[in-house]
Order: structure tokens, then C-alpha cells, then sequence
């Protein structure tokens, strides 16, 4: 089979590492794919927000399945221009990818059905906005209804916070568009899980739990980021939790979806909160999150490429879908002052990596012919281990063998999750 892949970061460097180890897997493209990925696909300088050169590409390479891996690919329609020149696809089409694509859809929609969630207000009106956040309780959340790079959530402590972040969004257009409207919910607390769930629109297979490591710096402090790690599995994530998230939020999100009109296939990535009420959807994506990607597929022992197939087909509840019980850690480098200003170009040096380790490319290129820094987030080191004390020592082992000029990684990934399980790292 001929594979296309859409997207550049160590996501979809973690997807196609995963897809080659189907042997049906002949011939993998990236689009565009990034620097160190080359050994591993075909890259391709077409931008991935480039539907008409993605669908051309496809026709003229005879490209039998795609995935469209980012989040404003899969909102612009992606799949469904290339459905529509025939080619299968994995991922959501564009009437179910607004999941995601708007913050203000997703909450409306958990109203309506009754999924737990944060209670909120949508606004349009900067006026009306800034009437709400005056008054409000505190802290409180502000999000632009938007993409925004997974930085479009600010944690407001004070009043001034709160004015200055809508302010940010509505005034100042800070994430552009994206920040025209925004949703002001409550602020949520107790223990934050990612789970990545397959779903076909009739079935929910969830992947292995994991924790993200948002903000910049260690503590937990500093600016929103895409994310500067990850582990997996998630200690709070207990069995009876994964049960009753089944019963309460997925199968509800993914019927609701179903009964809207806009049935959803592809990757759903829940974002809970595990408060003392119970769990809630803090966000919804519309795909594989990143880096929590990078921890799950390395535990999945299933092909990930069947998968796939199976969830384009609508044949997902007949498909065996296993993960390992071992335990998973990914140590974001990247360059420092990420997500602001940083500086690029810097010679990356990668050491050789065991049968339990990889590395996935993020942010680099290739110039002559050396792998430099193109980006915040350059790369992810990942451990695979039995336990996860193990596996967080093993990332951080591999962690510092790779060097560039400026680099700079969190140095307590896990340890949130250690601690809830009685240890630290």
C-alpha cells in the first residue's frame, strides 16, 4: 500500500514509525513531514493545510489510504476532498472535526446531552465579556473558541488576568481569529488525564491512559504550551474510572455526534478532569494529541495501520486492538524560550537508540546535510520500561545524550504521576 500522511511534527513521526511495522506498509509519504523523518518516509514540501496539492498529490502517487493526523487539516475538510477524489482516509470529516474546531460547539454540545463538563458562557461581544469576567468567580478559564497551537486556554488567578486574557483574544486577536469569540468556564480541579479513544461512529476502543505536562516550566508554572511531556499509563485512571468515562462521556460524545448529523471517525481525544464530582471533559480533539501520541502508539502491540483501516471501514467493534501493560515516558527538548521567541538553526546530535527507546522528530531540518532546530518543540524522547519509574528514568537517560545549542527540557515529567502512585523520580 501507498501511505499518506499529512502533517510535520513528532506526532506523525510517531504514526508512520508505527504504520511501517505493518508489512503492507510499502511505501509511506509525509506531507510536509520535517527534516527527521527522512529515514523513515518520504517527505513531501506540500503544506498541510494545502487541500487541493494534498488531493493532487494523492491522485498522481496512486496513494491507496491517508491519514490526516493535525487538527486544521481535518477542520479546512481535508477528509472529505480526499474522499471525494476516492482516496480512504483516517480522521474525522469536516462537520465532525468542529468538535474541535470550535470550543463553543463542543460545550453547547455537552449541555445538550448531558455530558459532564465545566460550567461556561460563550461570548461574542467584547463588552458583554468583559461585564462577565468583572464578577465571575476565581480563578477562572478563558479560551478562545478556535485553534490556537493548543495555547489558546489561559488560567486566569486575578480580575486583571481574566480582562487582560480576553482583552488578548478579542481586542488584540492574539491567536488571530480563533480568539473572536471565547468560552469563560469555571475553573476545575483535581487530577487532569488525556485519553485518545479509536471510534469507527458506532464503536469506542480508548487507547492507554496518559498525563501531558502543559506549562513551559517545571512546577507546573510558566506559559501554556503544546505540550512538554508525557507518560502513560495514567495512575489516576483507575479501571473503575475508565468505566464509568465510558458510560458517562465517550459512548454519550460519540451518540450525540452520531444524532447531530456529524458522525464521528477517526482518533477522539478527551481531556478530563477527575474532580470530586466526577470525571468532566475539560476539551475534546479532533486527533491524536501530541506528545500524548508519542507515549501510547509505542505501547499499542496491534497494527496500527489495520486499525486504521478498520475505523474507515466501520468495522472497528470486529478488530482486535491491544496495548501492552507496560508503561510509557516522552521528554519534550525543545528550544528554550518556547513558546515565545526562540532562535533556530542549531546542529542536532542524536546518540543511537535501544529496542525501548526512539526518538521522533518535531521541529528540525536538514541543511547541509546536518539535522538543525526549525521549531519550539524540536523533539520527544521516549522511554519504554515495565514500570513507570523506570520509564521515566529510562527518557531522561535518553534525553541527555541529544544535544543542540539552547535546548531545554522540563526535568519533572512524571513525577505528578510517581507521586500518585506513592513514589518520586
Amino acid at each position: 500500500m501507498n501511505i499518506m500522511v499529512i502533517g510535520g511534527g513528532g506526532r506523525e513521526h510517531a504514526i508512520i514509525q508505527k504504520l511501517k511495522e505493518d508489512p503492507r506498509a510499502e511505501k509511506i509519504y509525509a506531507l510536509p513531514g520535517n527534516g527527521g523523518m527522512a529515514g523513515d518516509a518520504e517527505c513531501v514540501s506540500i503544506a498541510a493545510t494545502d487541500i487541493p496539492g494534498i488531493v493532487e498529490f494523492a491522485k498522481s502517487h496512486a496513494v491507496n489510504f491517508a491519514v490526516v493526523a493535525p487538527d486544521d487539516p481535518l477542520v479546512l475538510g481535508a477528509v472529505d476532498a480526499l474522499n471525494e477524489a476516492g482516496i480512504p482516509c483516517f480522521g474525522p470529516r469536516k462537520n465532525a472535526a468542529i468538535i474541535e474546531g470550535s470550543k463553543a460547539f463542543a460545550k453547547n454540545l455537552m449541555k445538550k446531552y448531558g455530558i459532564p463538563t465545566a460550567a461556561y458562557e460563550v461570548f461574542d461581544q467584547l463588552d458583554e465579556a468583559l461585564a462577565y469576567v468583572a464578577a465571575c468567580p476565581l480563578p477562572t478559564v478563558v479560551k478562545a473558541d478556535g485553534l490556537a497551537l493548543g495555547k489558546g486556554v489561559l488560567i486566569c488567578e486575578t480580575r486583571e488576568a481574566a480582562r487582560e486574557a480576553v482583552l488578548s483574544m478579542m481586542e488584540s486577536r492574539r491567536f488571530g481569529e480563533s480568539g473572536t469569540r471565547v468560552v469563560i468556564e469555571e475553573f476545575l480541579t483535581g487530577p487532569e488525564v488525556s485519553v485518545l479513544a479509536f471510534t469507527d461512529g458506532e464503536a469506542v476502543v480508548p487507547m492507554t491512559s496518559s498525563m501531558d505536562h502543559k506549562r513551559a516550566l517545571d512546577g507546573d508554572k510558566g506559559l501554556n504550551t503544546g505540550g512538554m511531556g508525557t507518560v502513560a499509563p495514567n495512575p489516576c485512571y483507575t479501571a473503575g474510572m475508565a468505566e464509568r468515562c465510558m458510560e458517562e462521556i465517550f459512548l454519550p460524545t460519540i451518540r450525540a455526534m452520531k444524532t447531530e448529523g456529524r458522525p464521528f471517525q477517526g482518533c477522539l481525544y478527551f481531556g478530563l478532569m477527575l474532580t470530586a464530582n466526577g470525571p468532566k471533559v475539560i476539551e475534546y480533539n479532533c486527533r491524536f494529541g501530541d506528545p500524548e501520541t508519542q507515549v501510547v502508539l509505542p505501547l499499542l502491540e496491534s497494527s496500527l495501520l489495520e486499525v486504521m483501516l478498520a475505523v474507515a471501514e466501520g468495522r472497528l467493534a470486529e478488530t482486535e486492538v491491544r496495548f501492552s501493560g507496560k508503561a510509557s515516558c516522552c521528554v519534550i527538548m525543545a528550544s528554550r524560550g518556547y513558546p515565545e521567541h526562540y532562535e533556530k538553526g542549531f546542529a542536532i546530535t542524536l546518540p543511537e537508540t535501544g529496542e525501548n527507546e526512539r526518538i521522533y522528530i518535531a521541529g528540525a531540518a536538514q541543511k547541509d546535510g546536518q539535522l538543525v532546530t526549525n521549531g519550539g518543540r524540536v523533539l520527544g524522547a521516549v522511554a519504554v520500561a515495565e514500570s513507570l519509574p523506570a520509564a521515566v528514568q529510562g527518557a531522561y537517560a535518553l534525553a541527555d545524550k541529544i544535544h543542540f545549542d539552547n535546548a531545554y527540557c522540563r526535568r519533572d515529567i512524571g513525577r505528578r504521576a510517581l507521586e500518585a502512585m506513592g513514589g518520586t523520580n
